[in-house]
């Protein structure tokens, strides 16, 4: 897997996804996800190693669930997994296979690779949350922009703004390969919904953790990070 070394996580992450092997053809995918995951990671998330069964923990639910390559290395950069299971992606006895499974490997909150189902998984665990009276933890999903065609999307926007769910944030990766798009961007269908939204370049460490952070009272929140198209 080829990465550039253009952004800081590029050059820290590098070595580590070059050990990811076999899942050559979703390499733009976890490209275009790495510079999010590592500042959630590195900056924003209440979730470390020692953490991952702590009730008051933040949560990260990767709905974009296929070509995982980056999350793994993050997960691996921040101690969650050892970087040696880096190098048996999908084998018989490895625990990374090409969707995460939360039963195998450690700090992974959801199994995901059917697209469309994180956000209402977001949705469903910021409830439960706020059910037990644990109004701390975050909730953030990150998801693709193409992604947001899956109409599962839509109810779970809706619903987030009805019901102002506002320990939920969405990180959408707009890399504008969506075949149909939203009129107006994809910030305006989650603003008419009652979210607060940021849009921002999806490589800027510094704009990434203000926007992620930018939530307010009595609202969802979502953040654009916008990336090269196709990438």
């Amino acid at each position: 897997m080829t990465i550039s070394t253009a952004t800081p996580s590029g050059r820290l992450l590098g070595p580590l996804l070059r050990r990811l092997e076999g899942d050559e053809k979703h390499a733009r995918s976890a490209y275009s996800t790495l510079d999010v995951l590592w500042v959630l990671y590195d900056r924003v998330l209440r979730v470390s190693p020692e953490t991952v069964d702590d009730p008051d923990r933040d949560r990260f639910l990767l709905s974009k669930g296929h070509g995982p390559a980056a999350y793994y290395a993050v997960l691996a950069a921040k101690g969650f997994i050892p970087e040696t299971w880096l190098d048996d992606l999908a084998g018989p006895e490895s625990r990374l296979g090409h969707h995460p499974d939360r039963m195998l490997v450690p700090g992974v909150e959801i199994g995901s690779g059917s697209l469309g189902h994180g956000l209402g998984l977001g949705v469903g665990t910021a409830l439960g949350l706020r059910a037990q009276g644990l109004t701390r933890p975050r909730v953030y999903v990150l998801l693709g922009d193409a992604e947001l065609d899956e109409g599962s999307n839509h109810e779970a926007i809706a619903y987030a703004g009805a019901t102002q769910l506002a320990s939920l944030t969405a990180i959408v990766i707009d890399n504008q390969s969506a075949t149909h798009g939203w009129p107006g961007g994809i910030a305006s269908r989650f603003a008419v919904n009652g979210w607060s939204t940021a849009e921002v370049d999806g490589r800027d460490h510094n704009a990434l953790e203000r926007a992620l952070t930018a939530h307010r009272p009595g609202q969802p929140h979502a953040v654009v990070a916008v990336v090269e198209p196709k990438e």
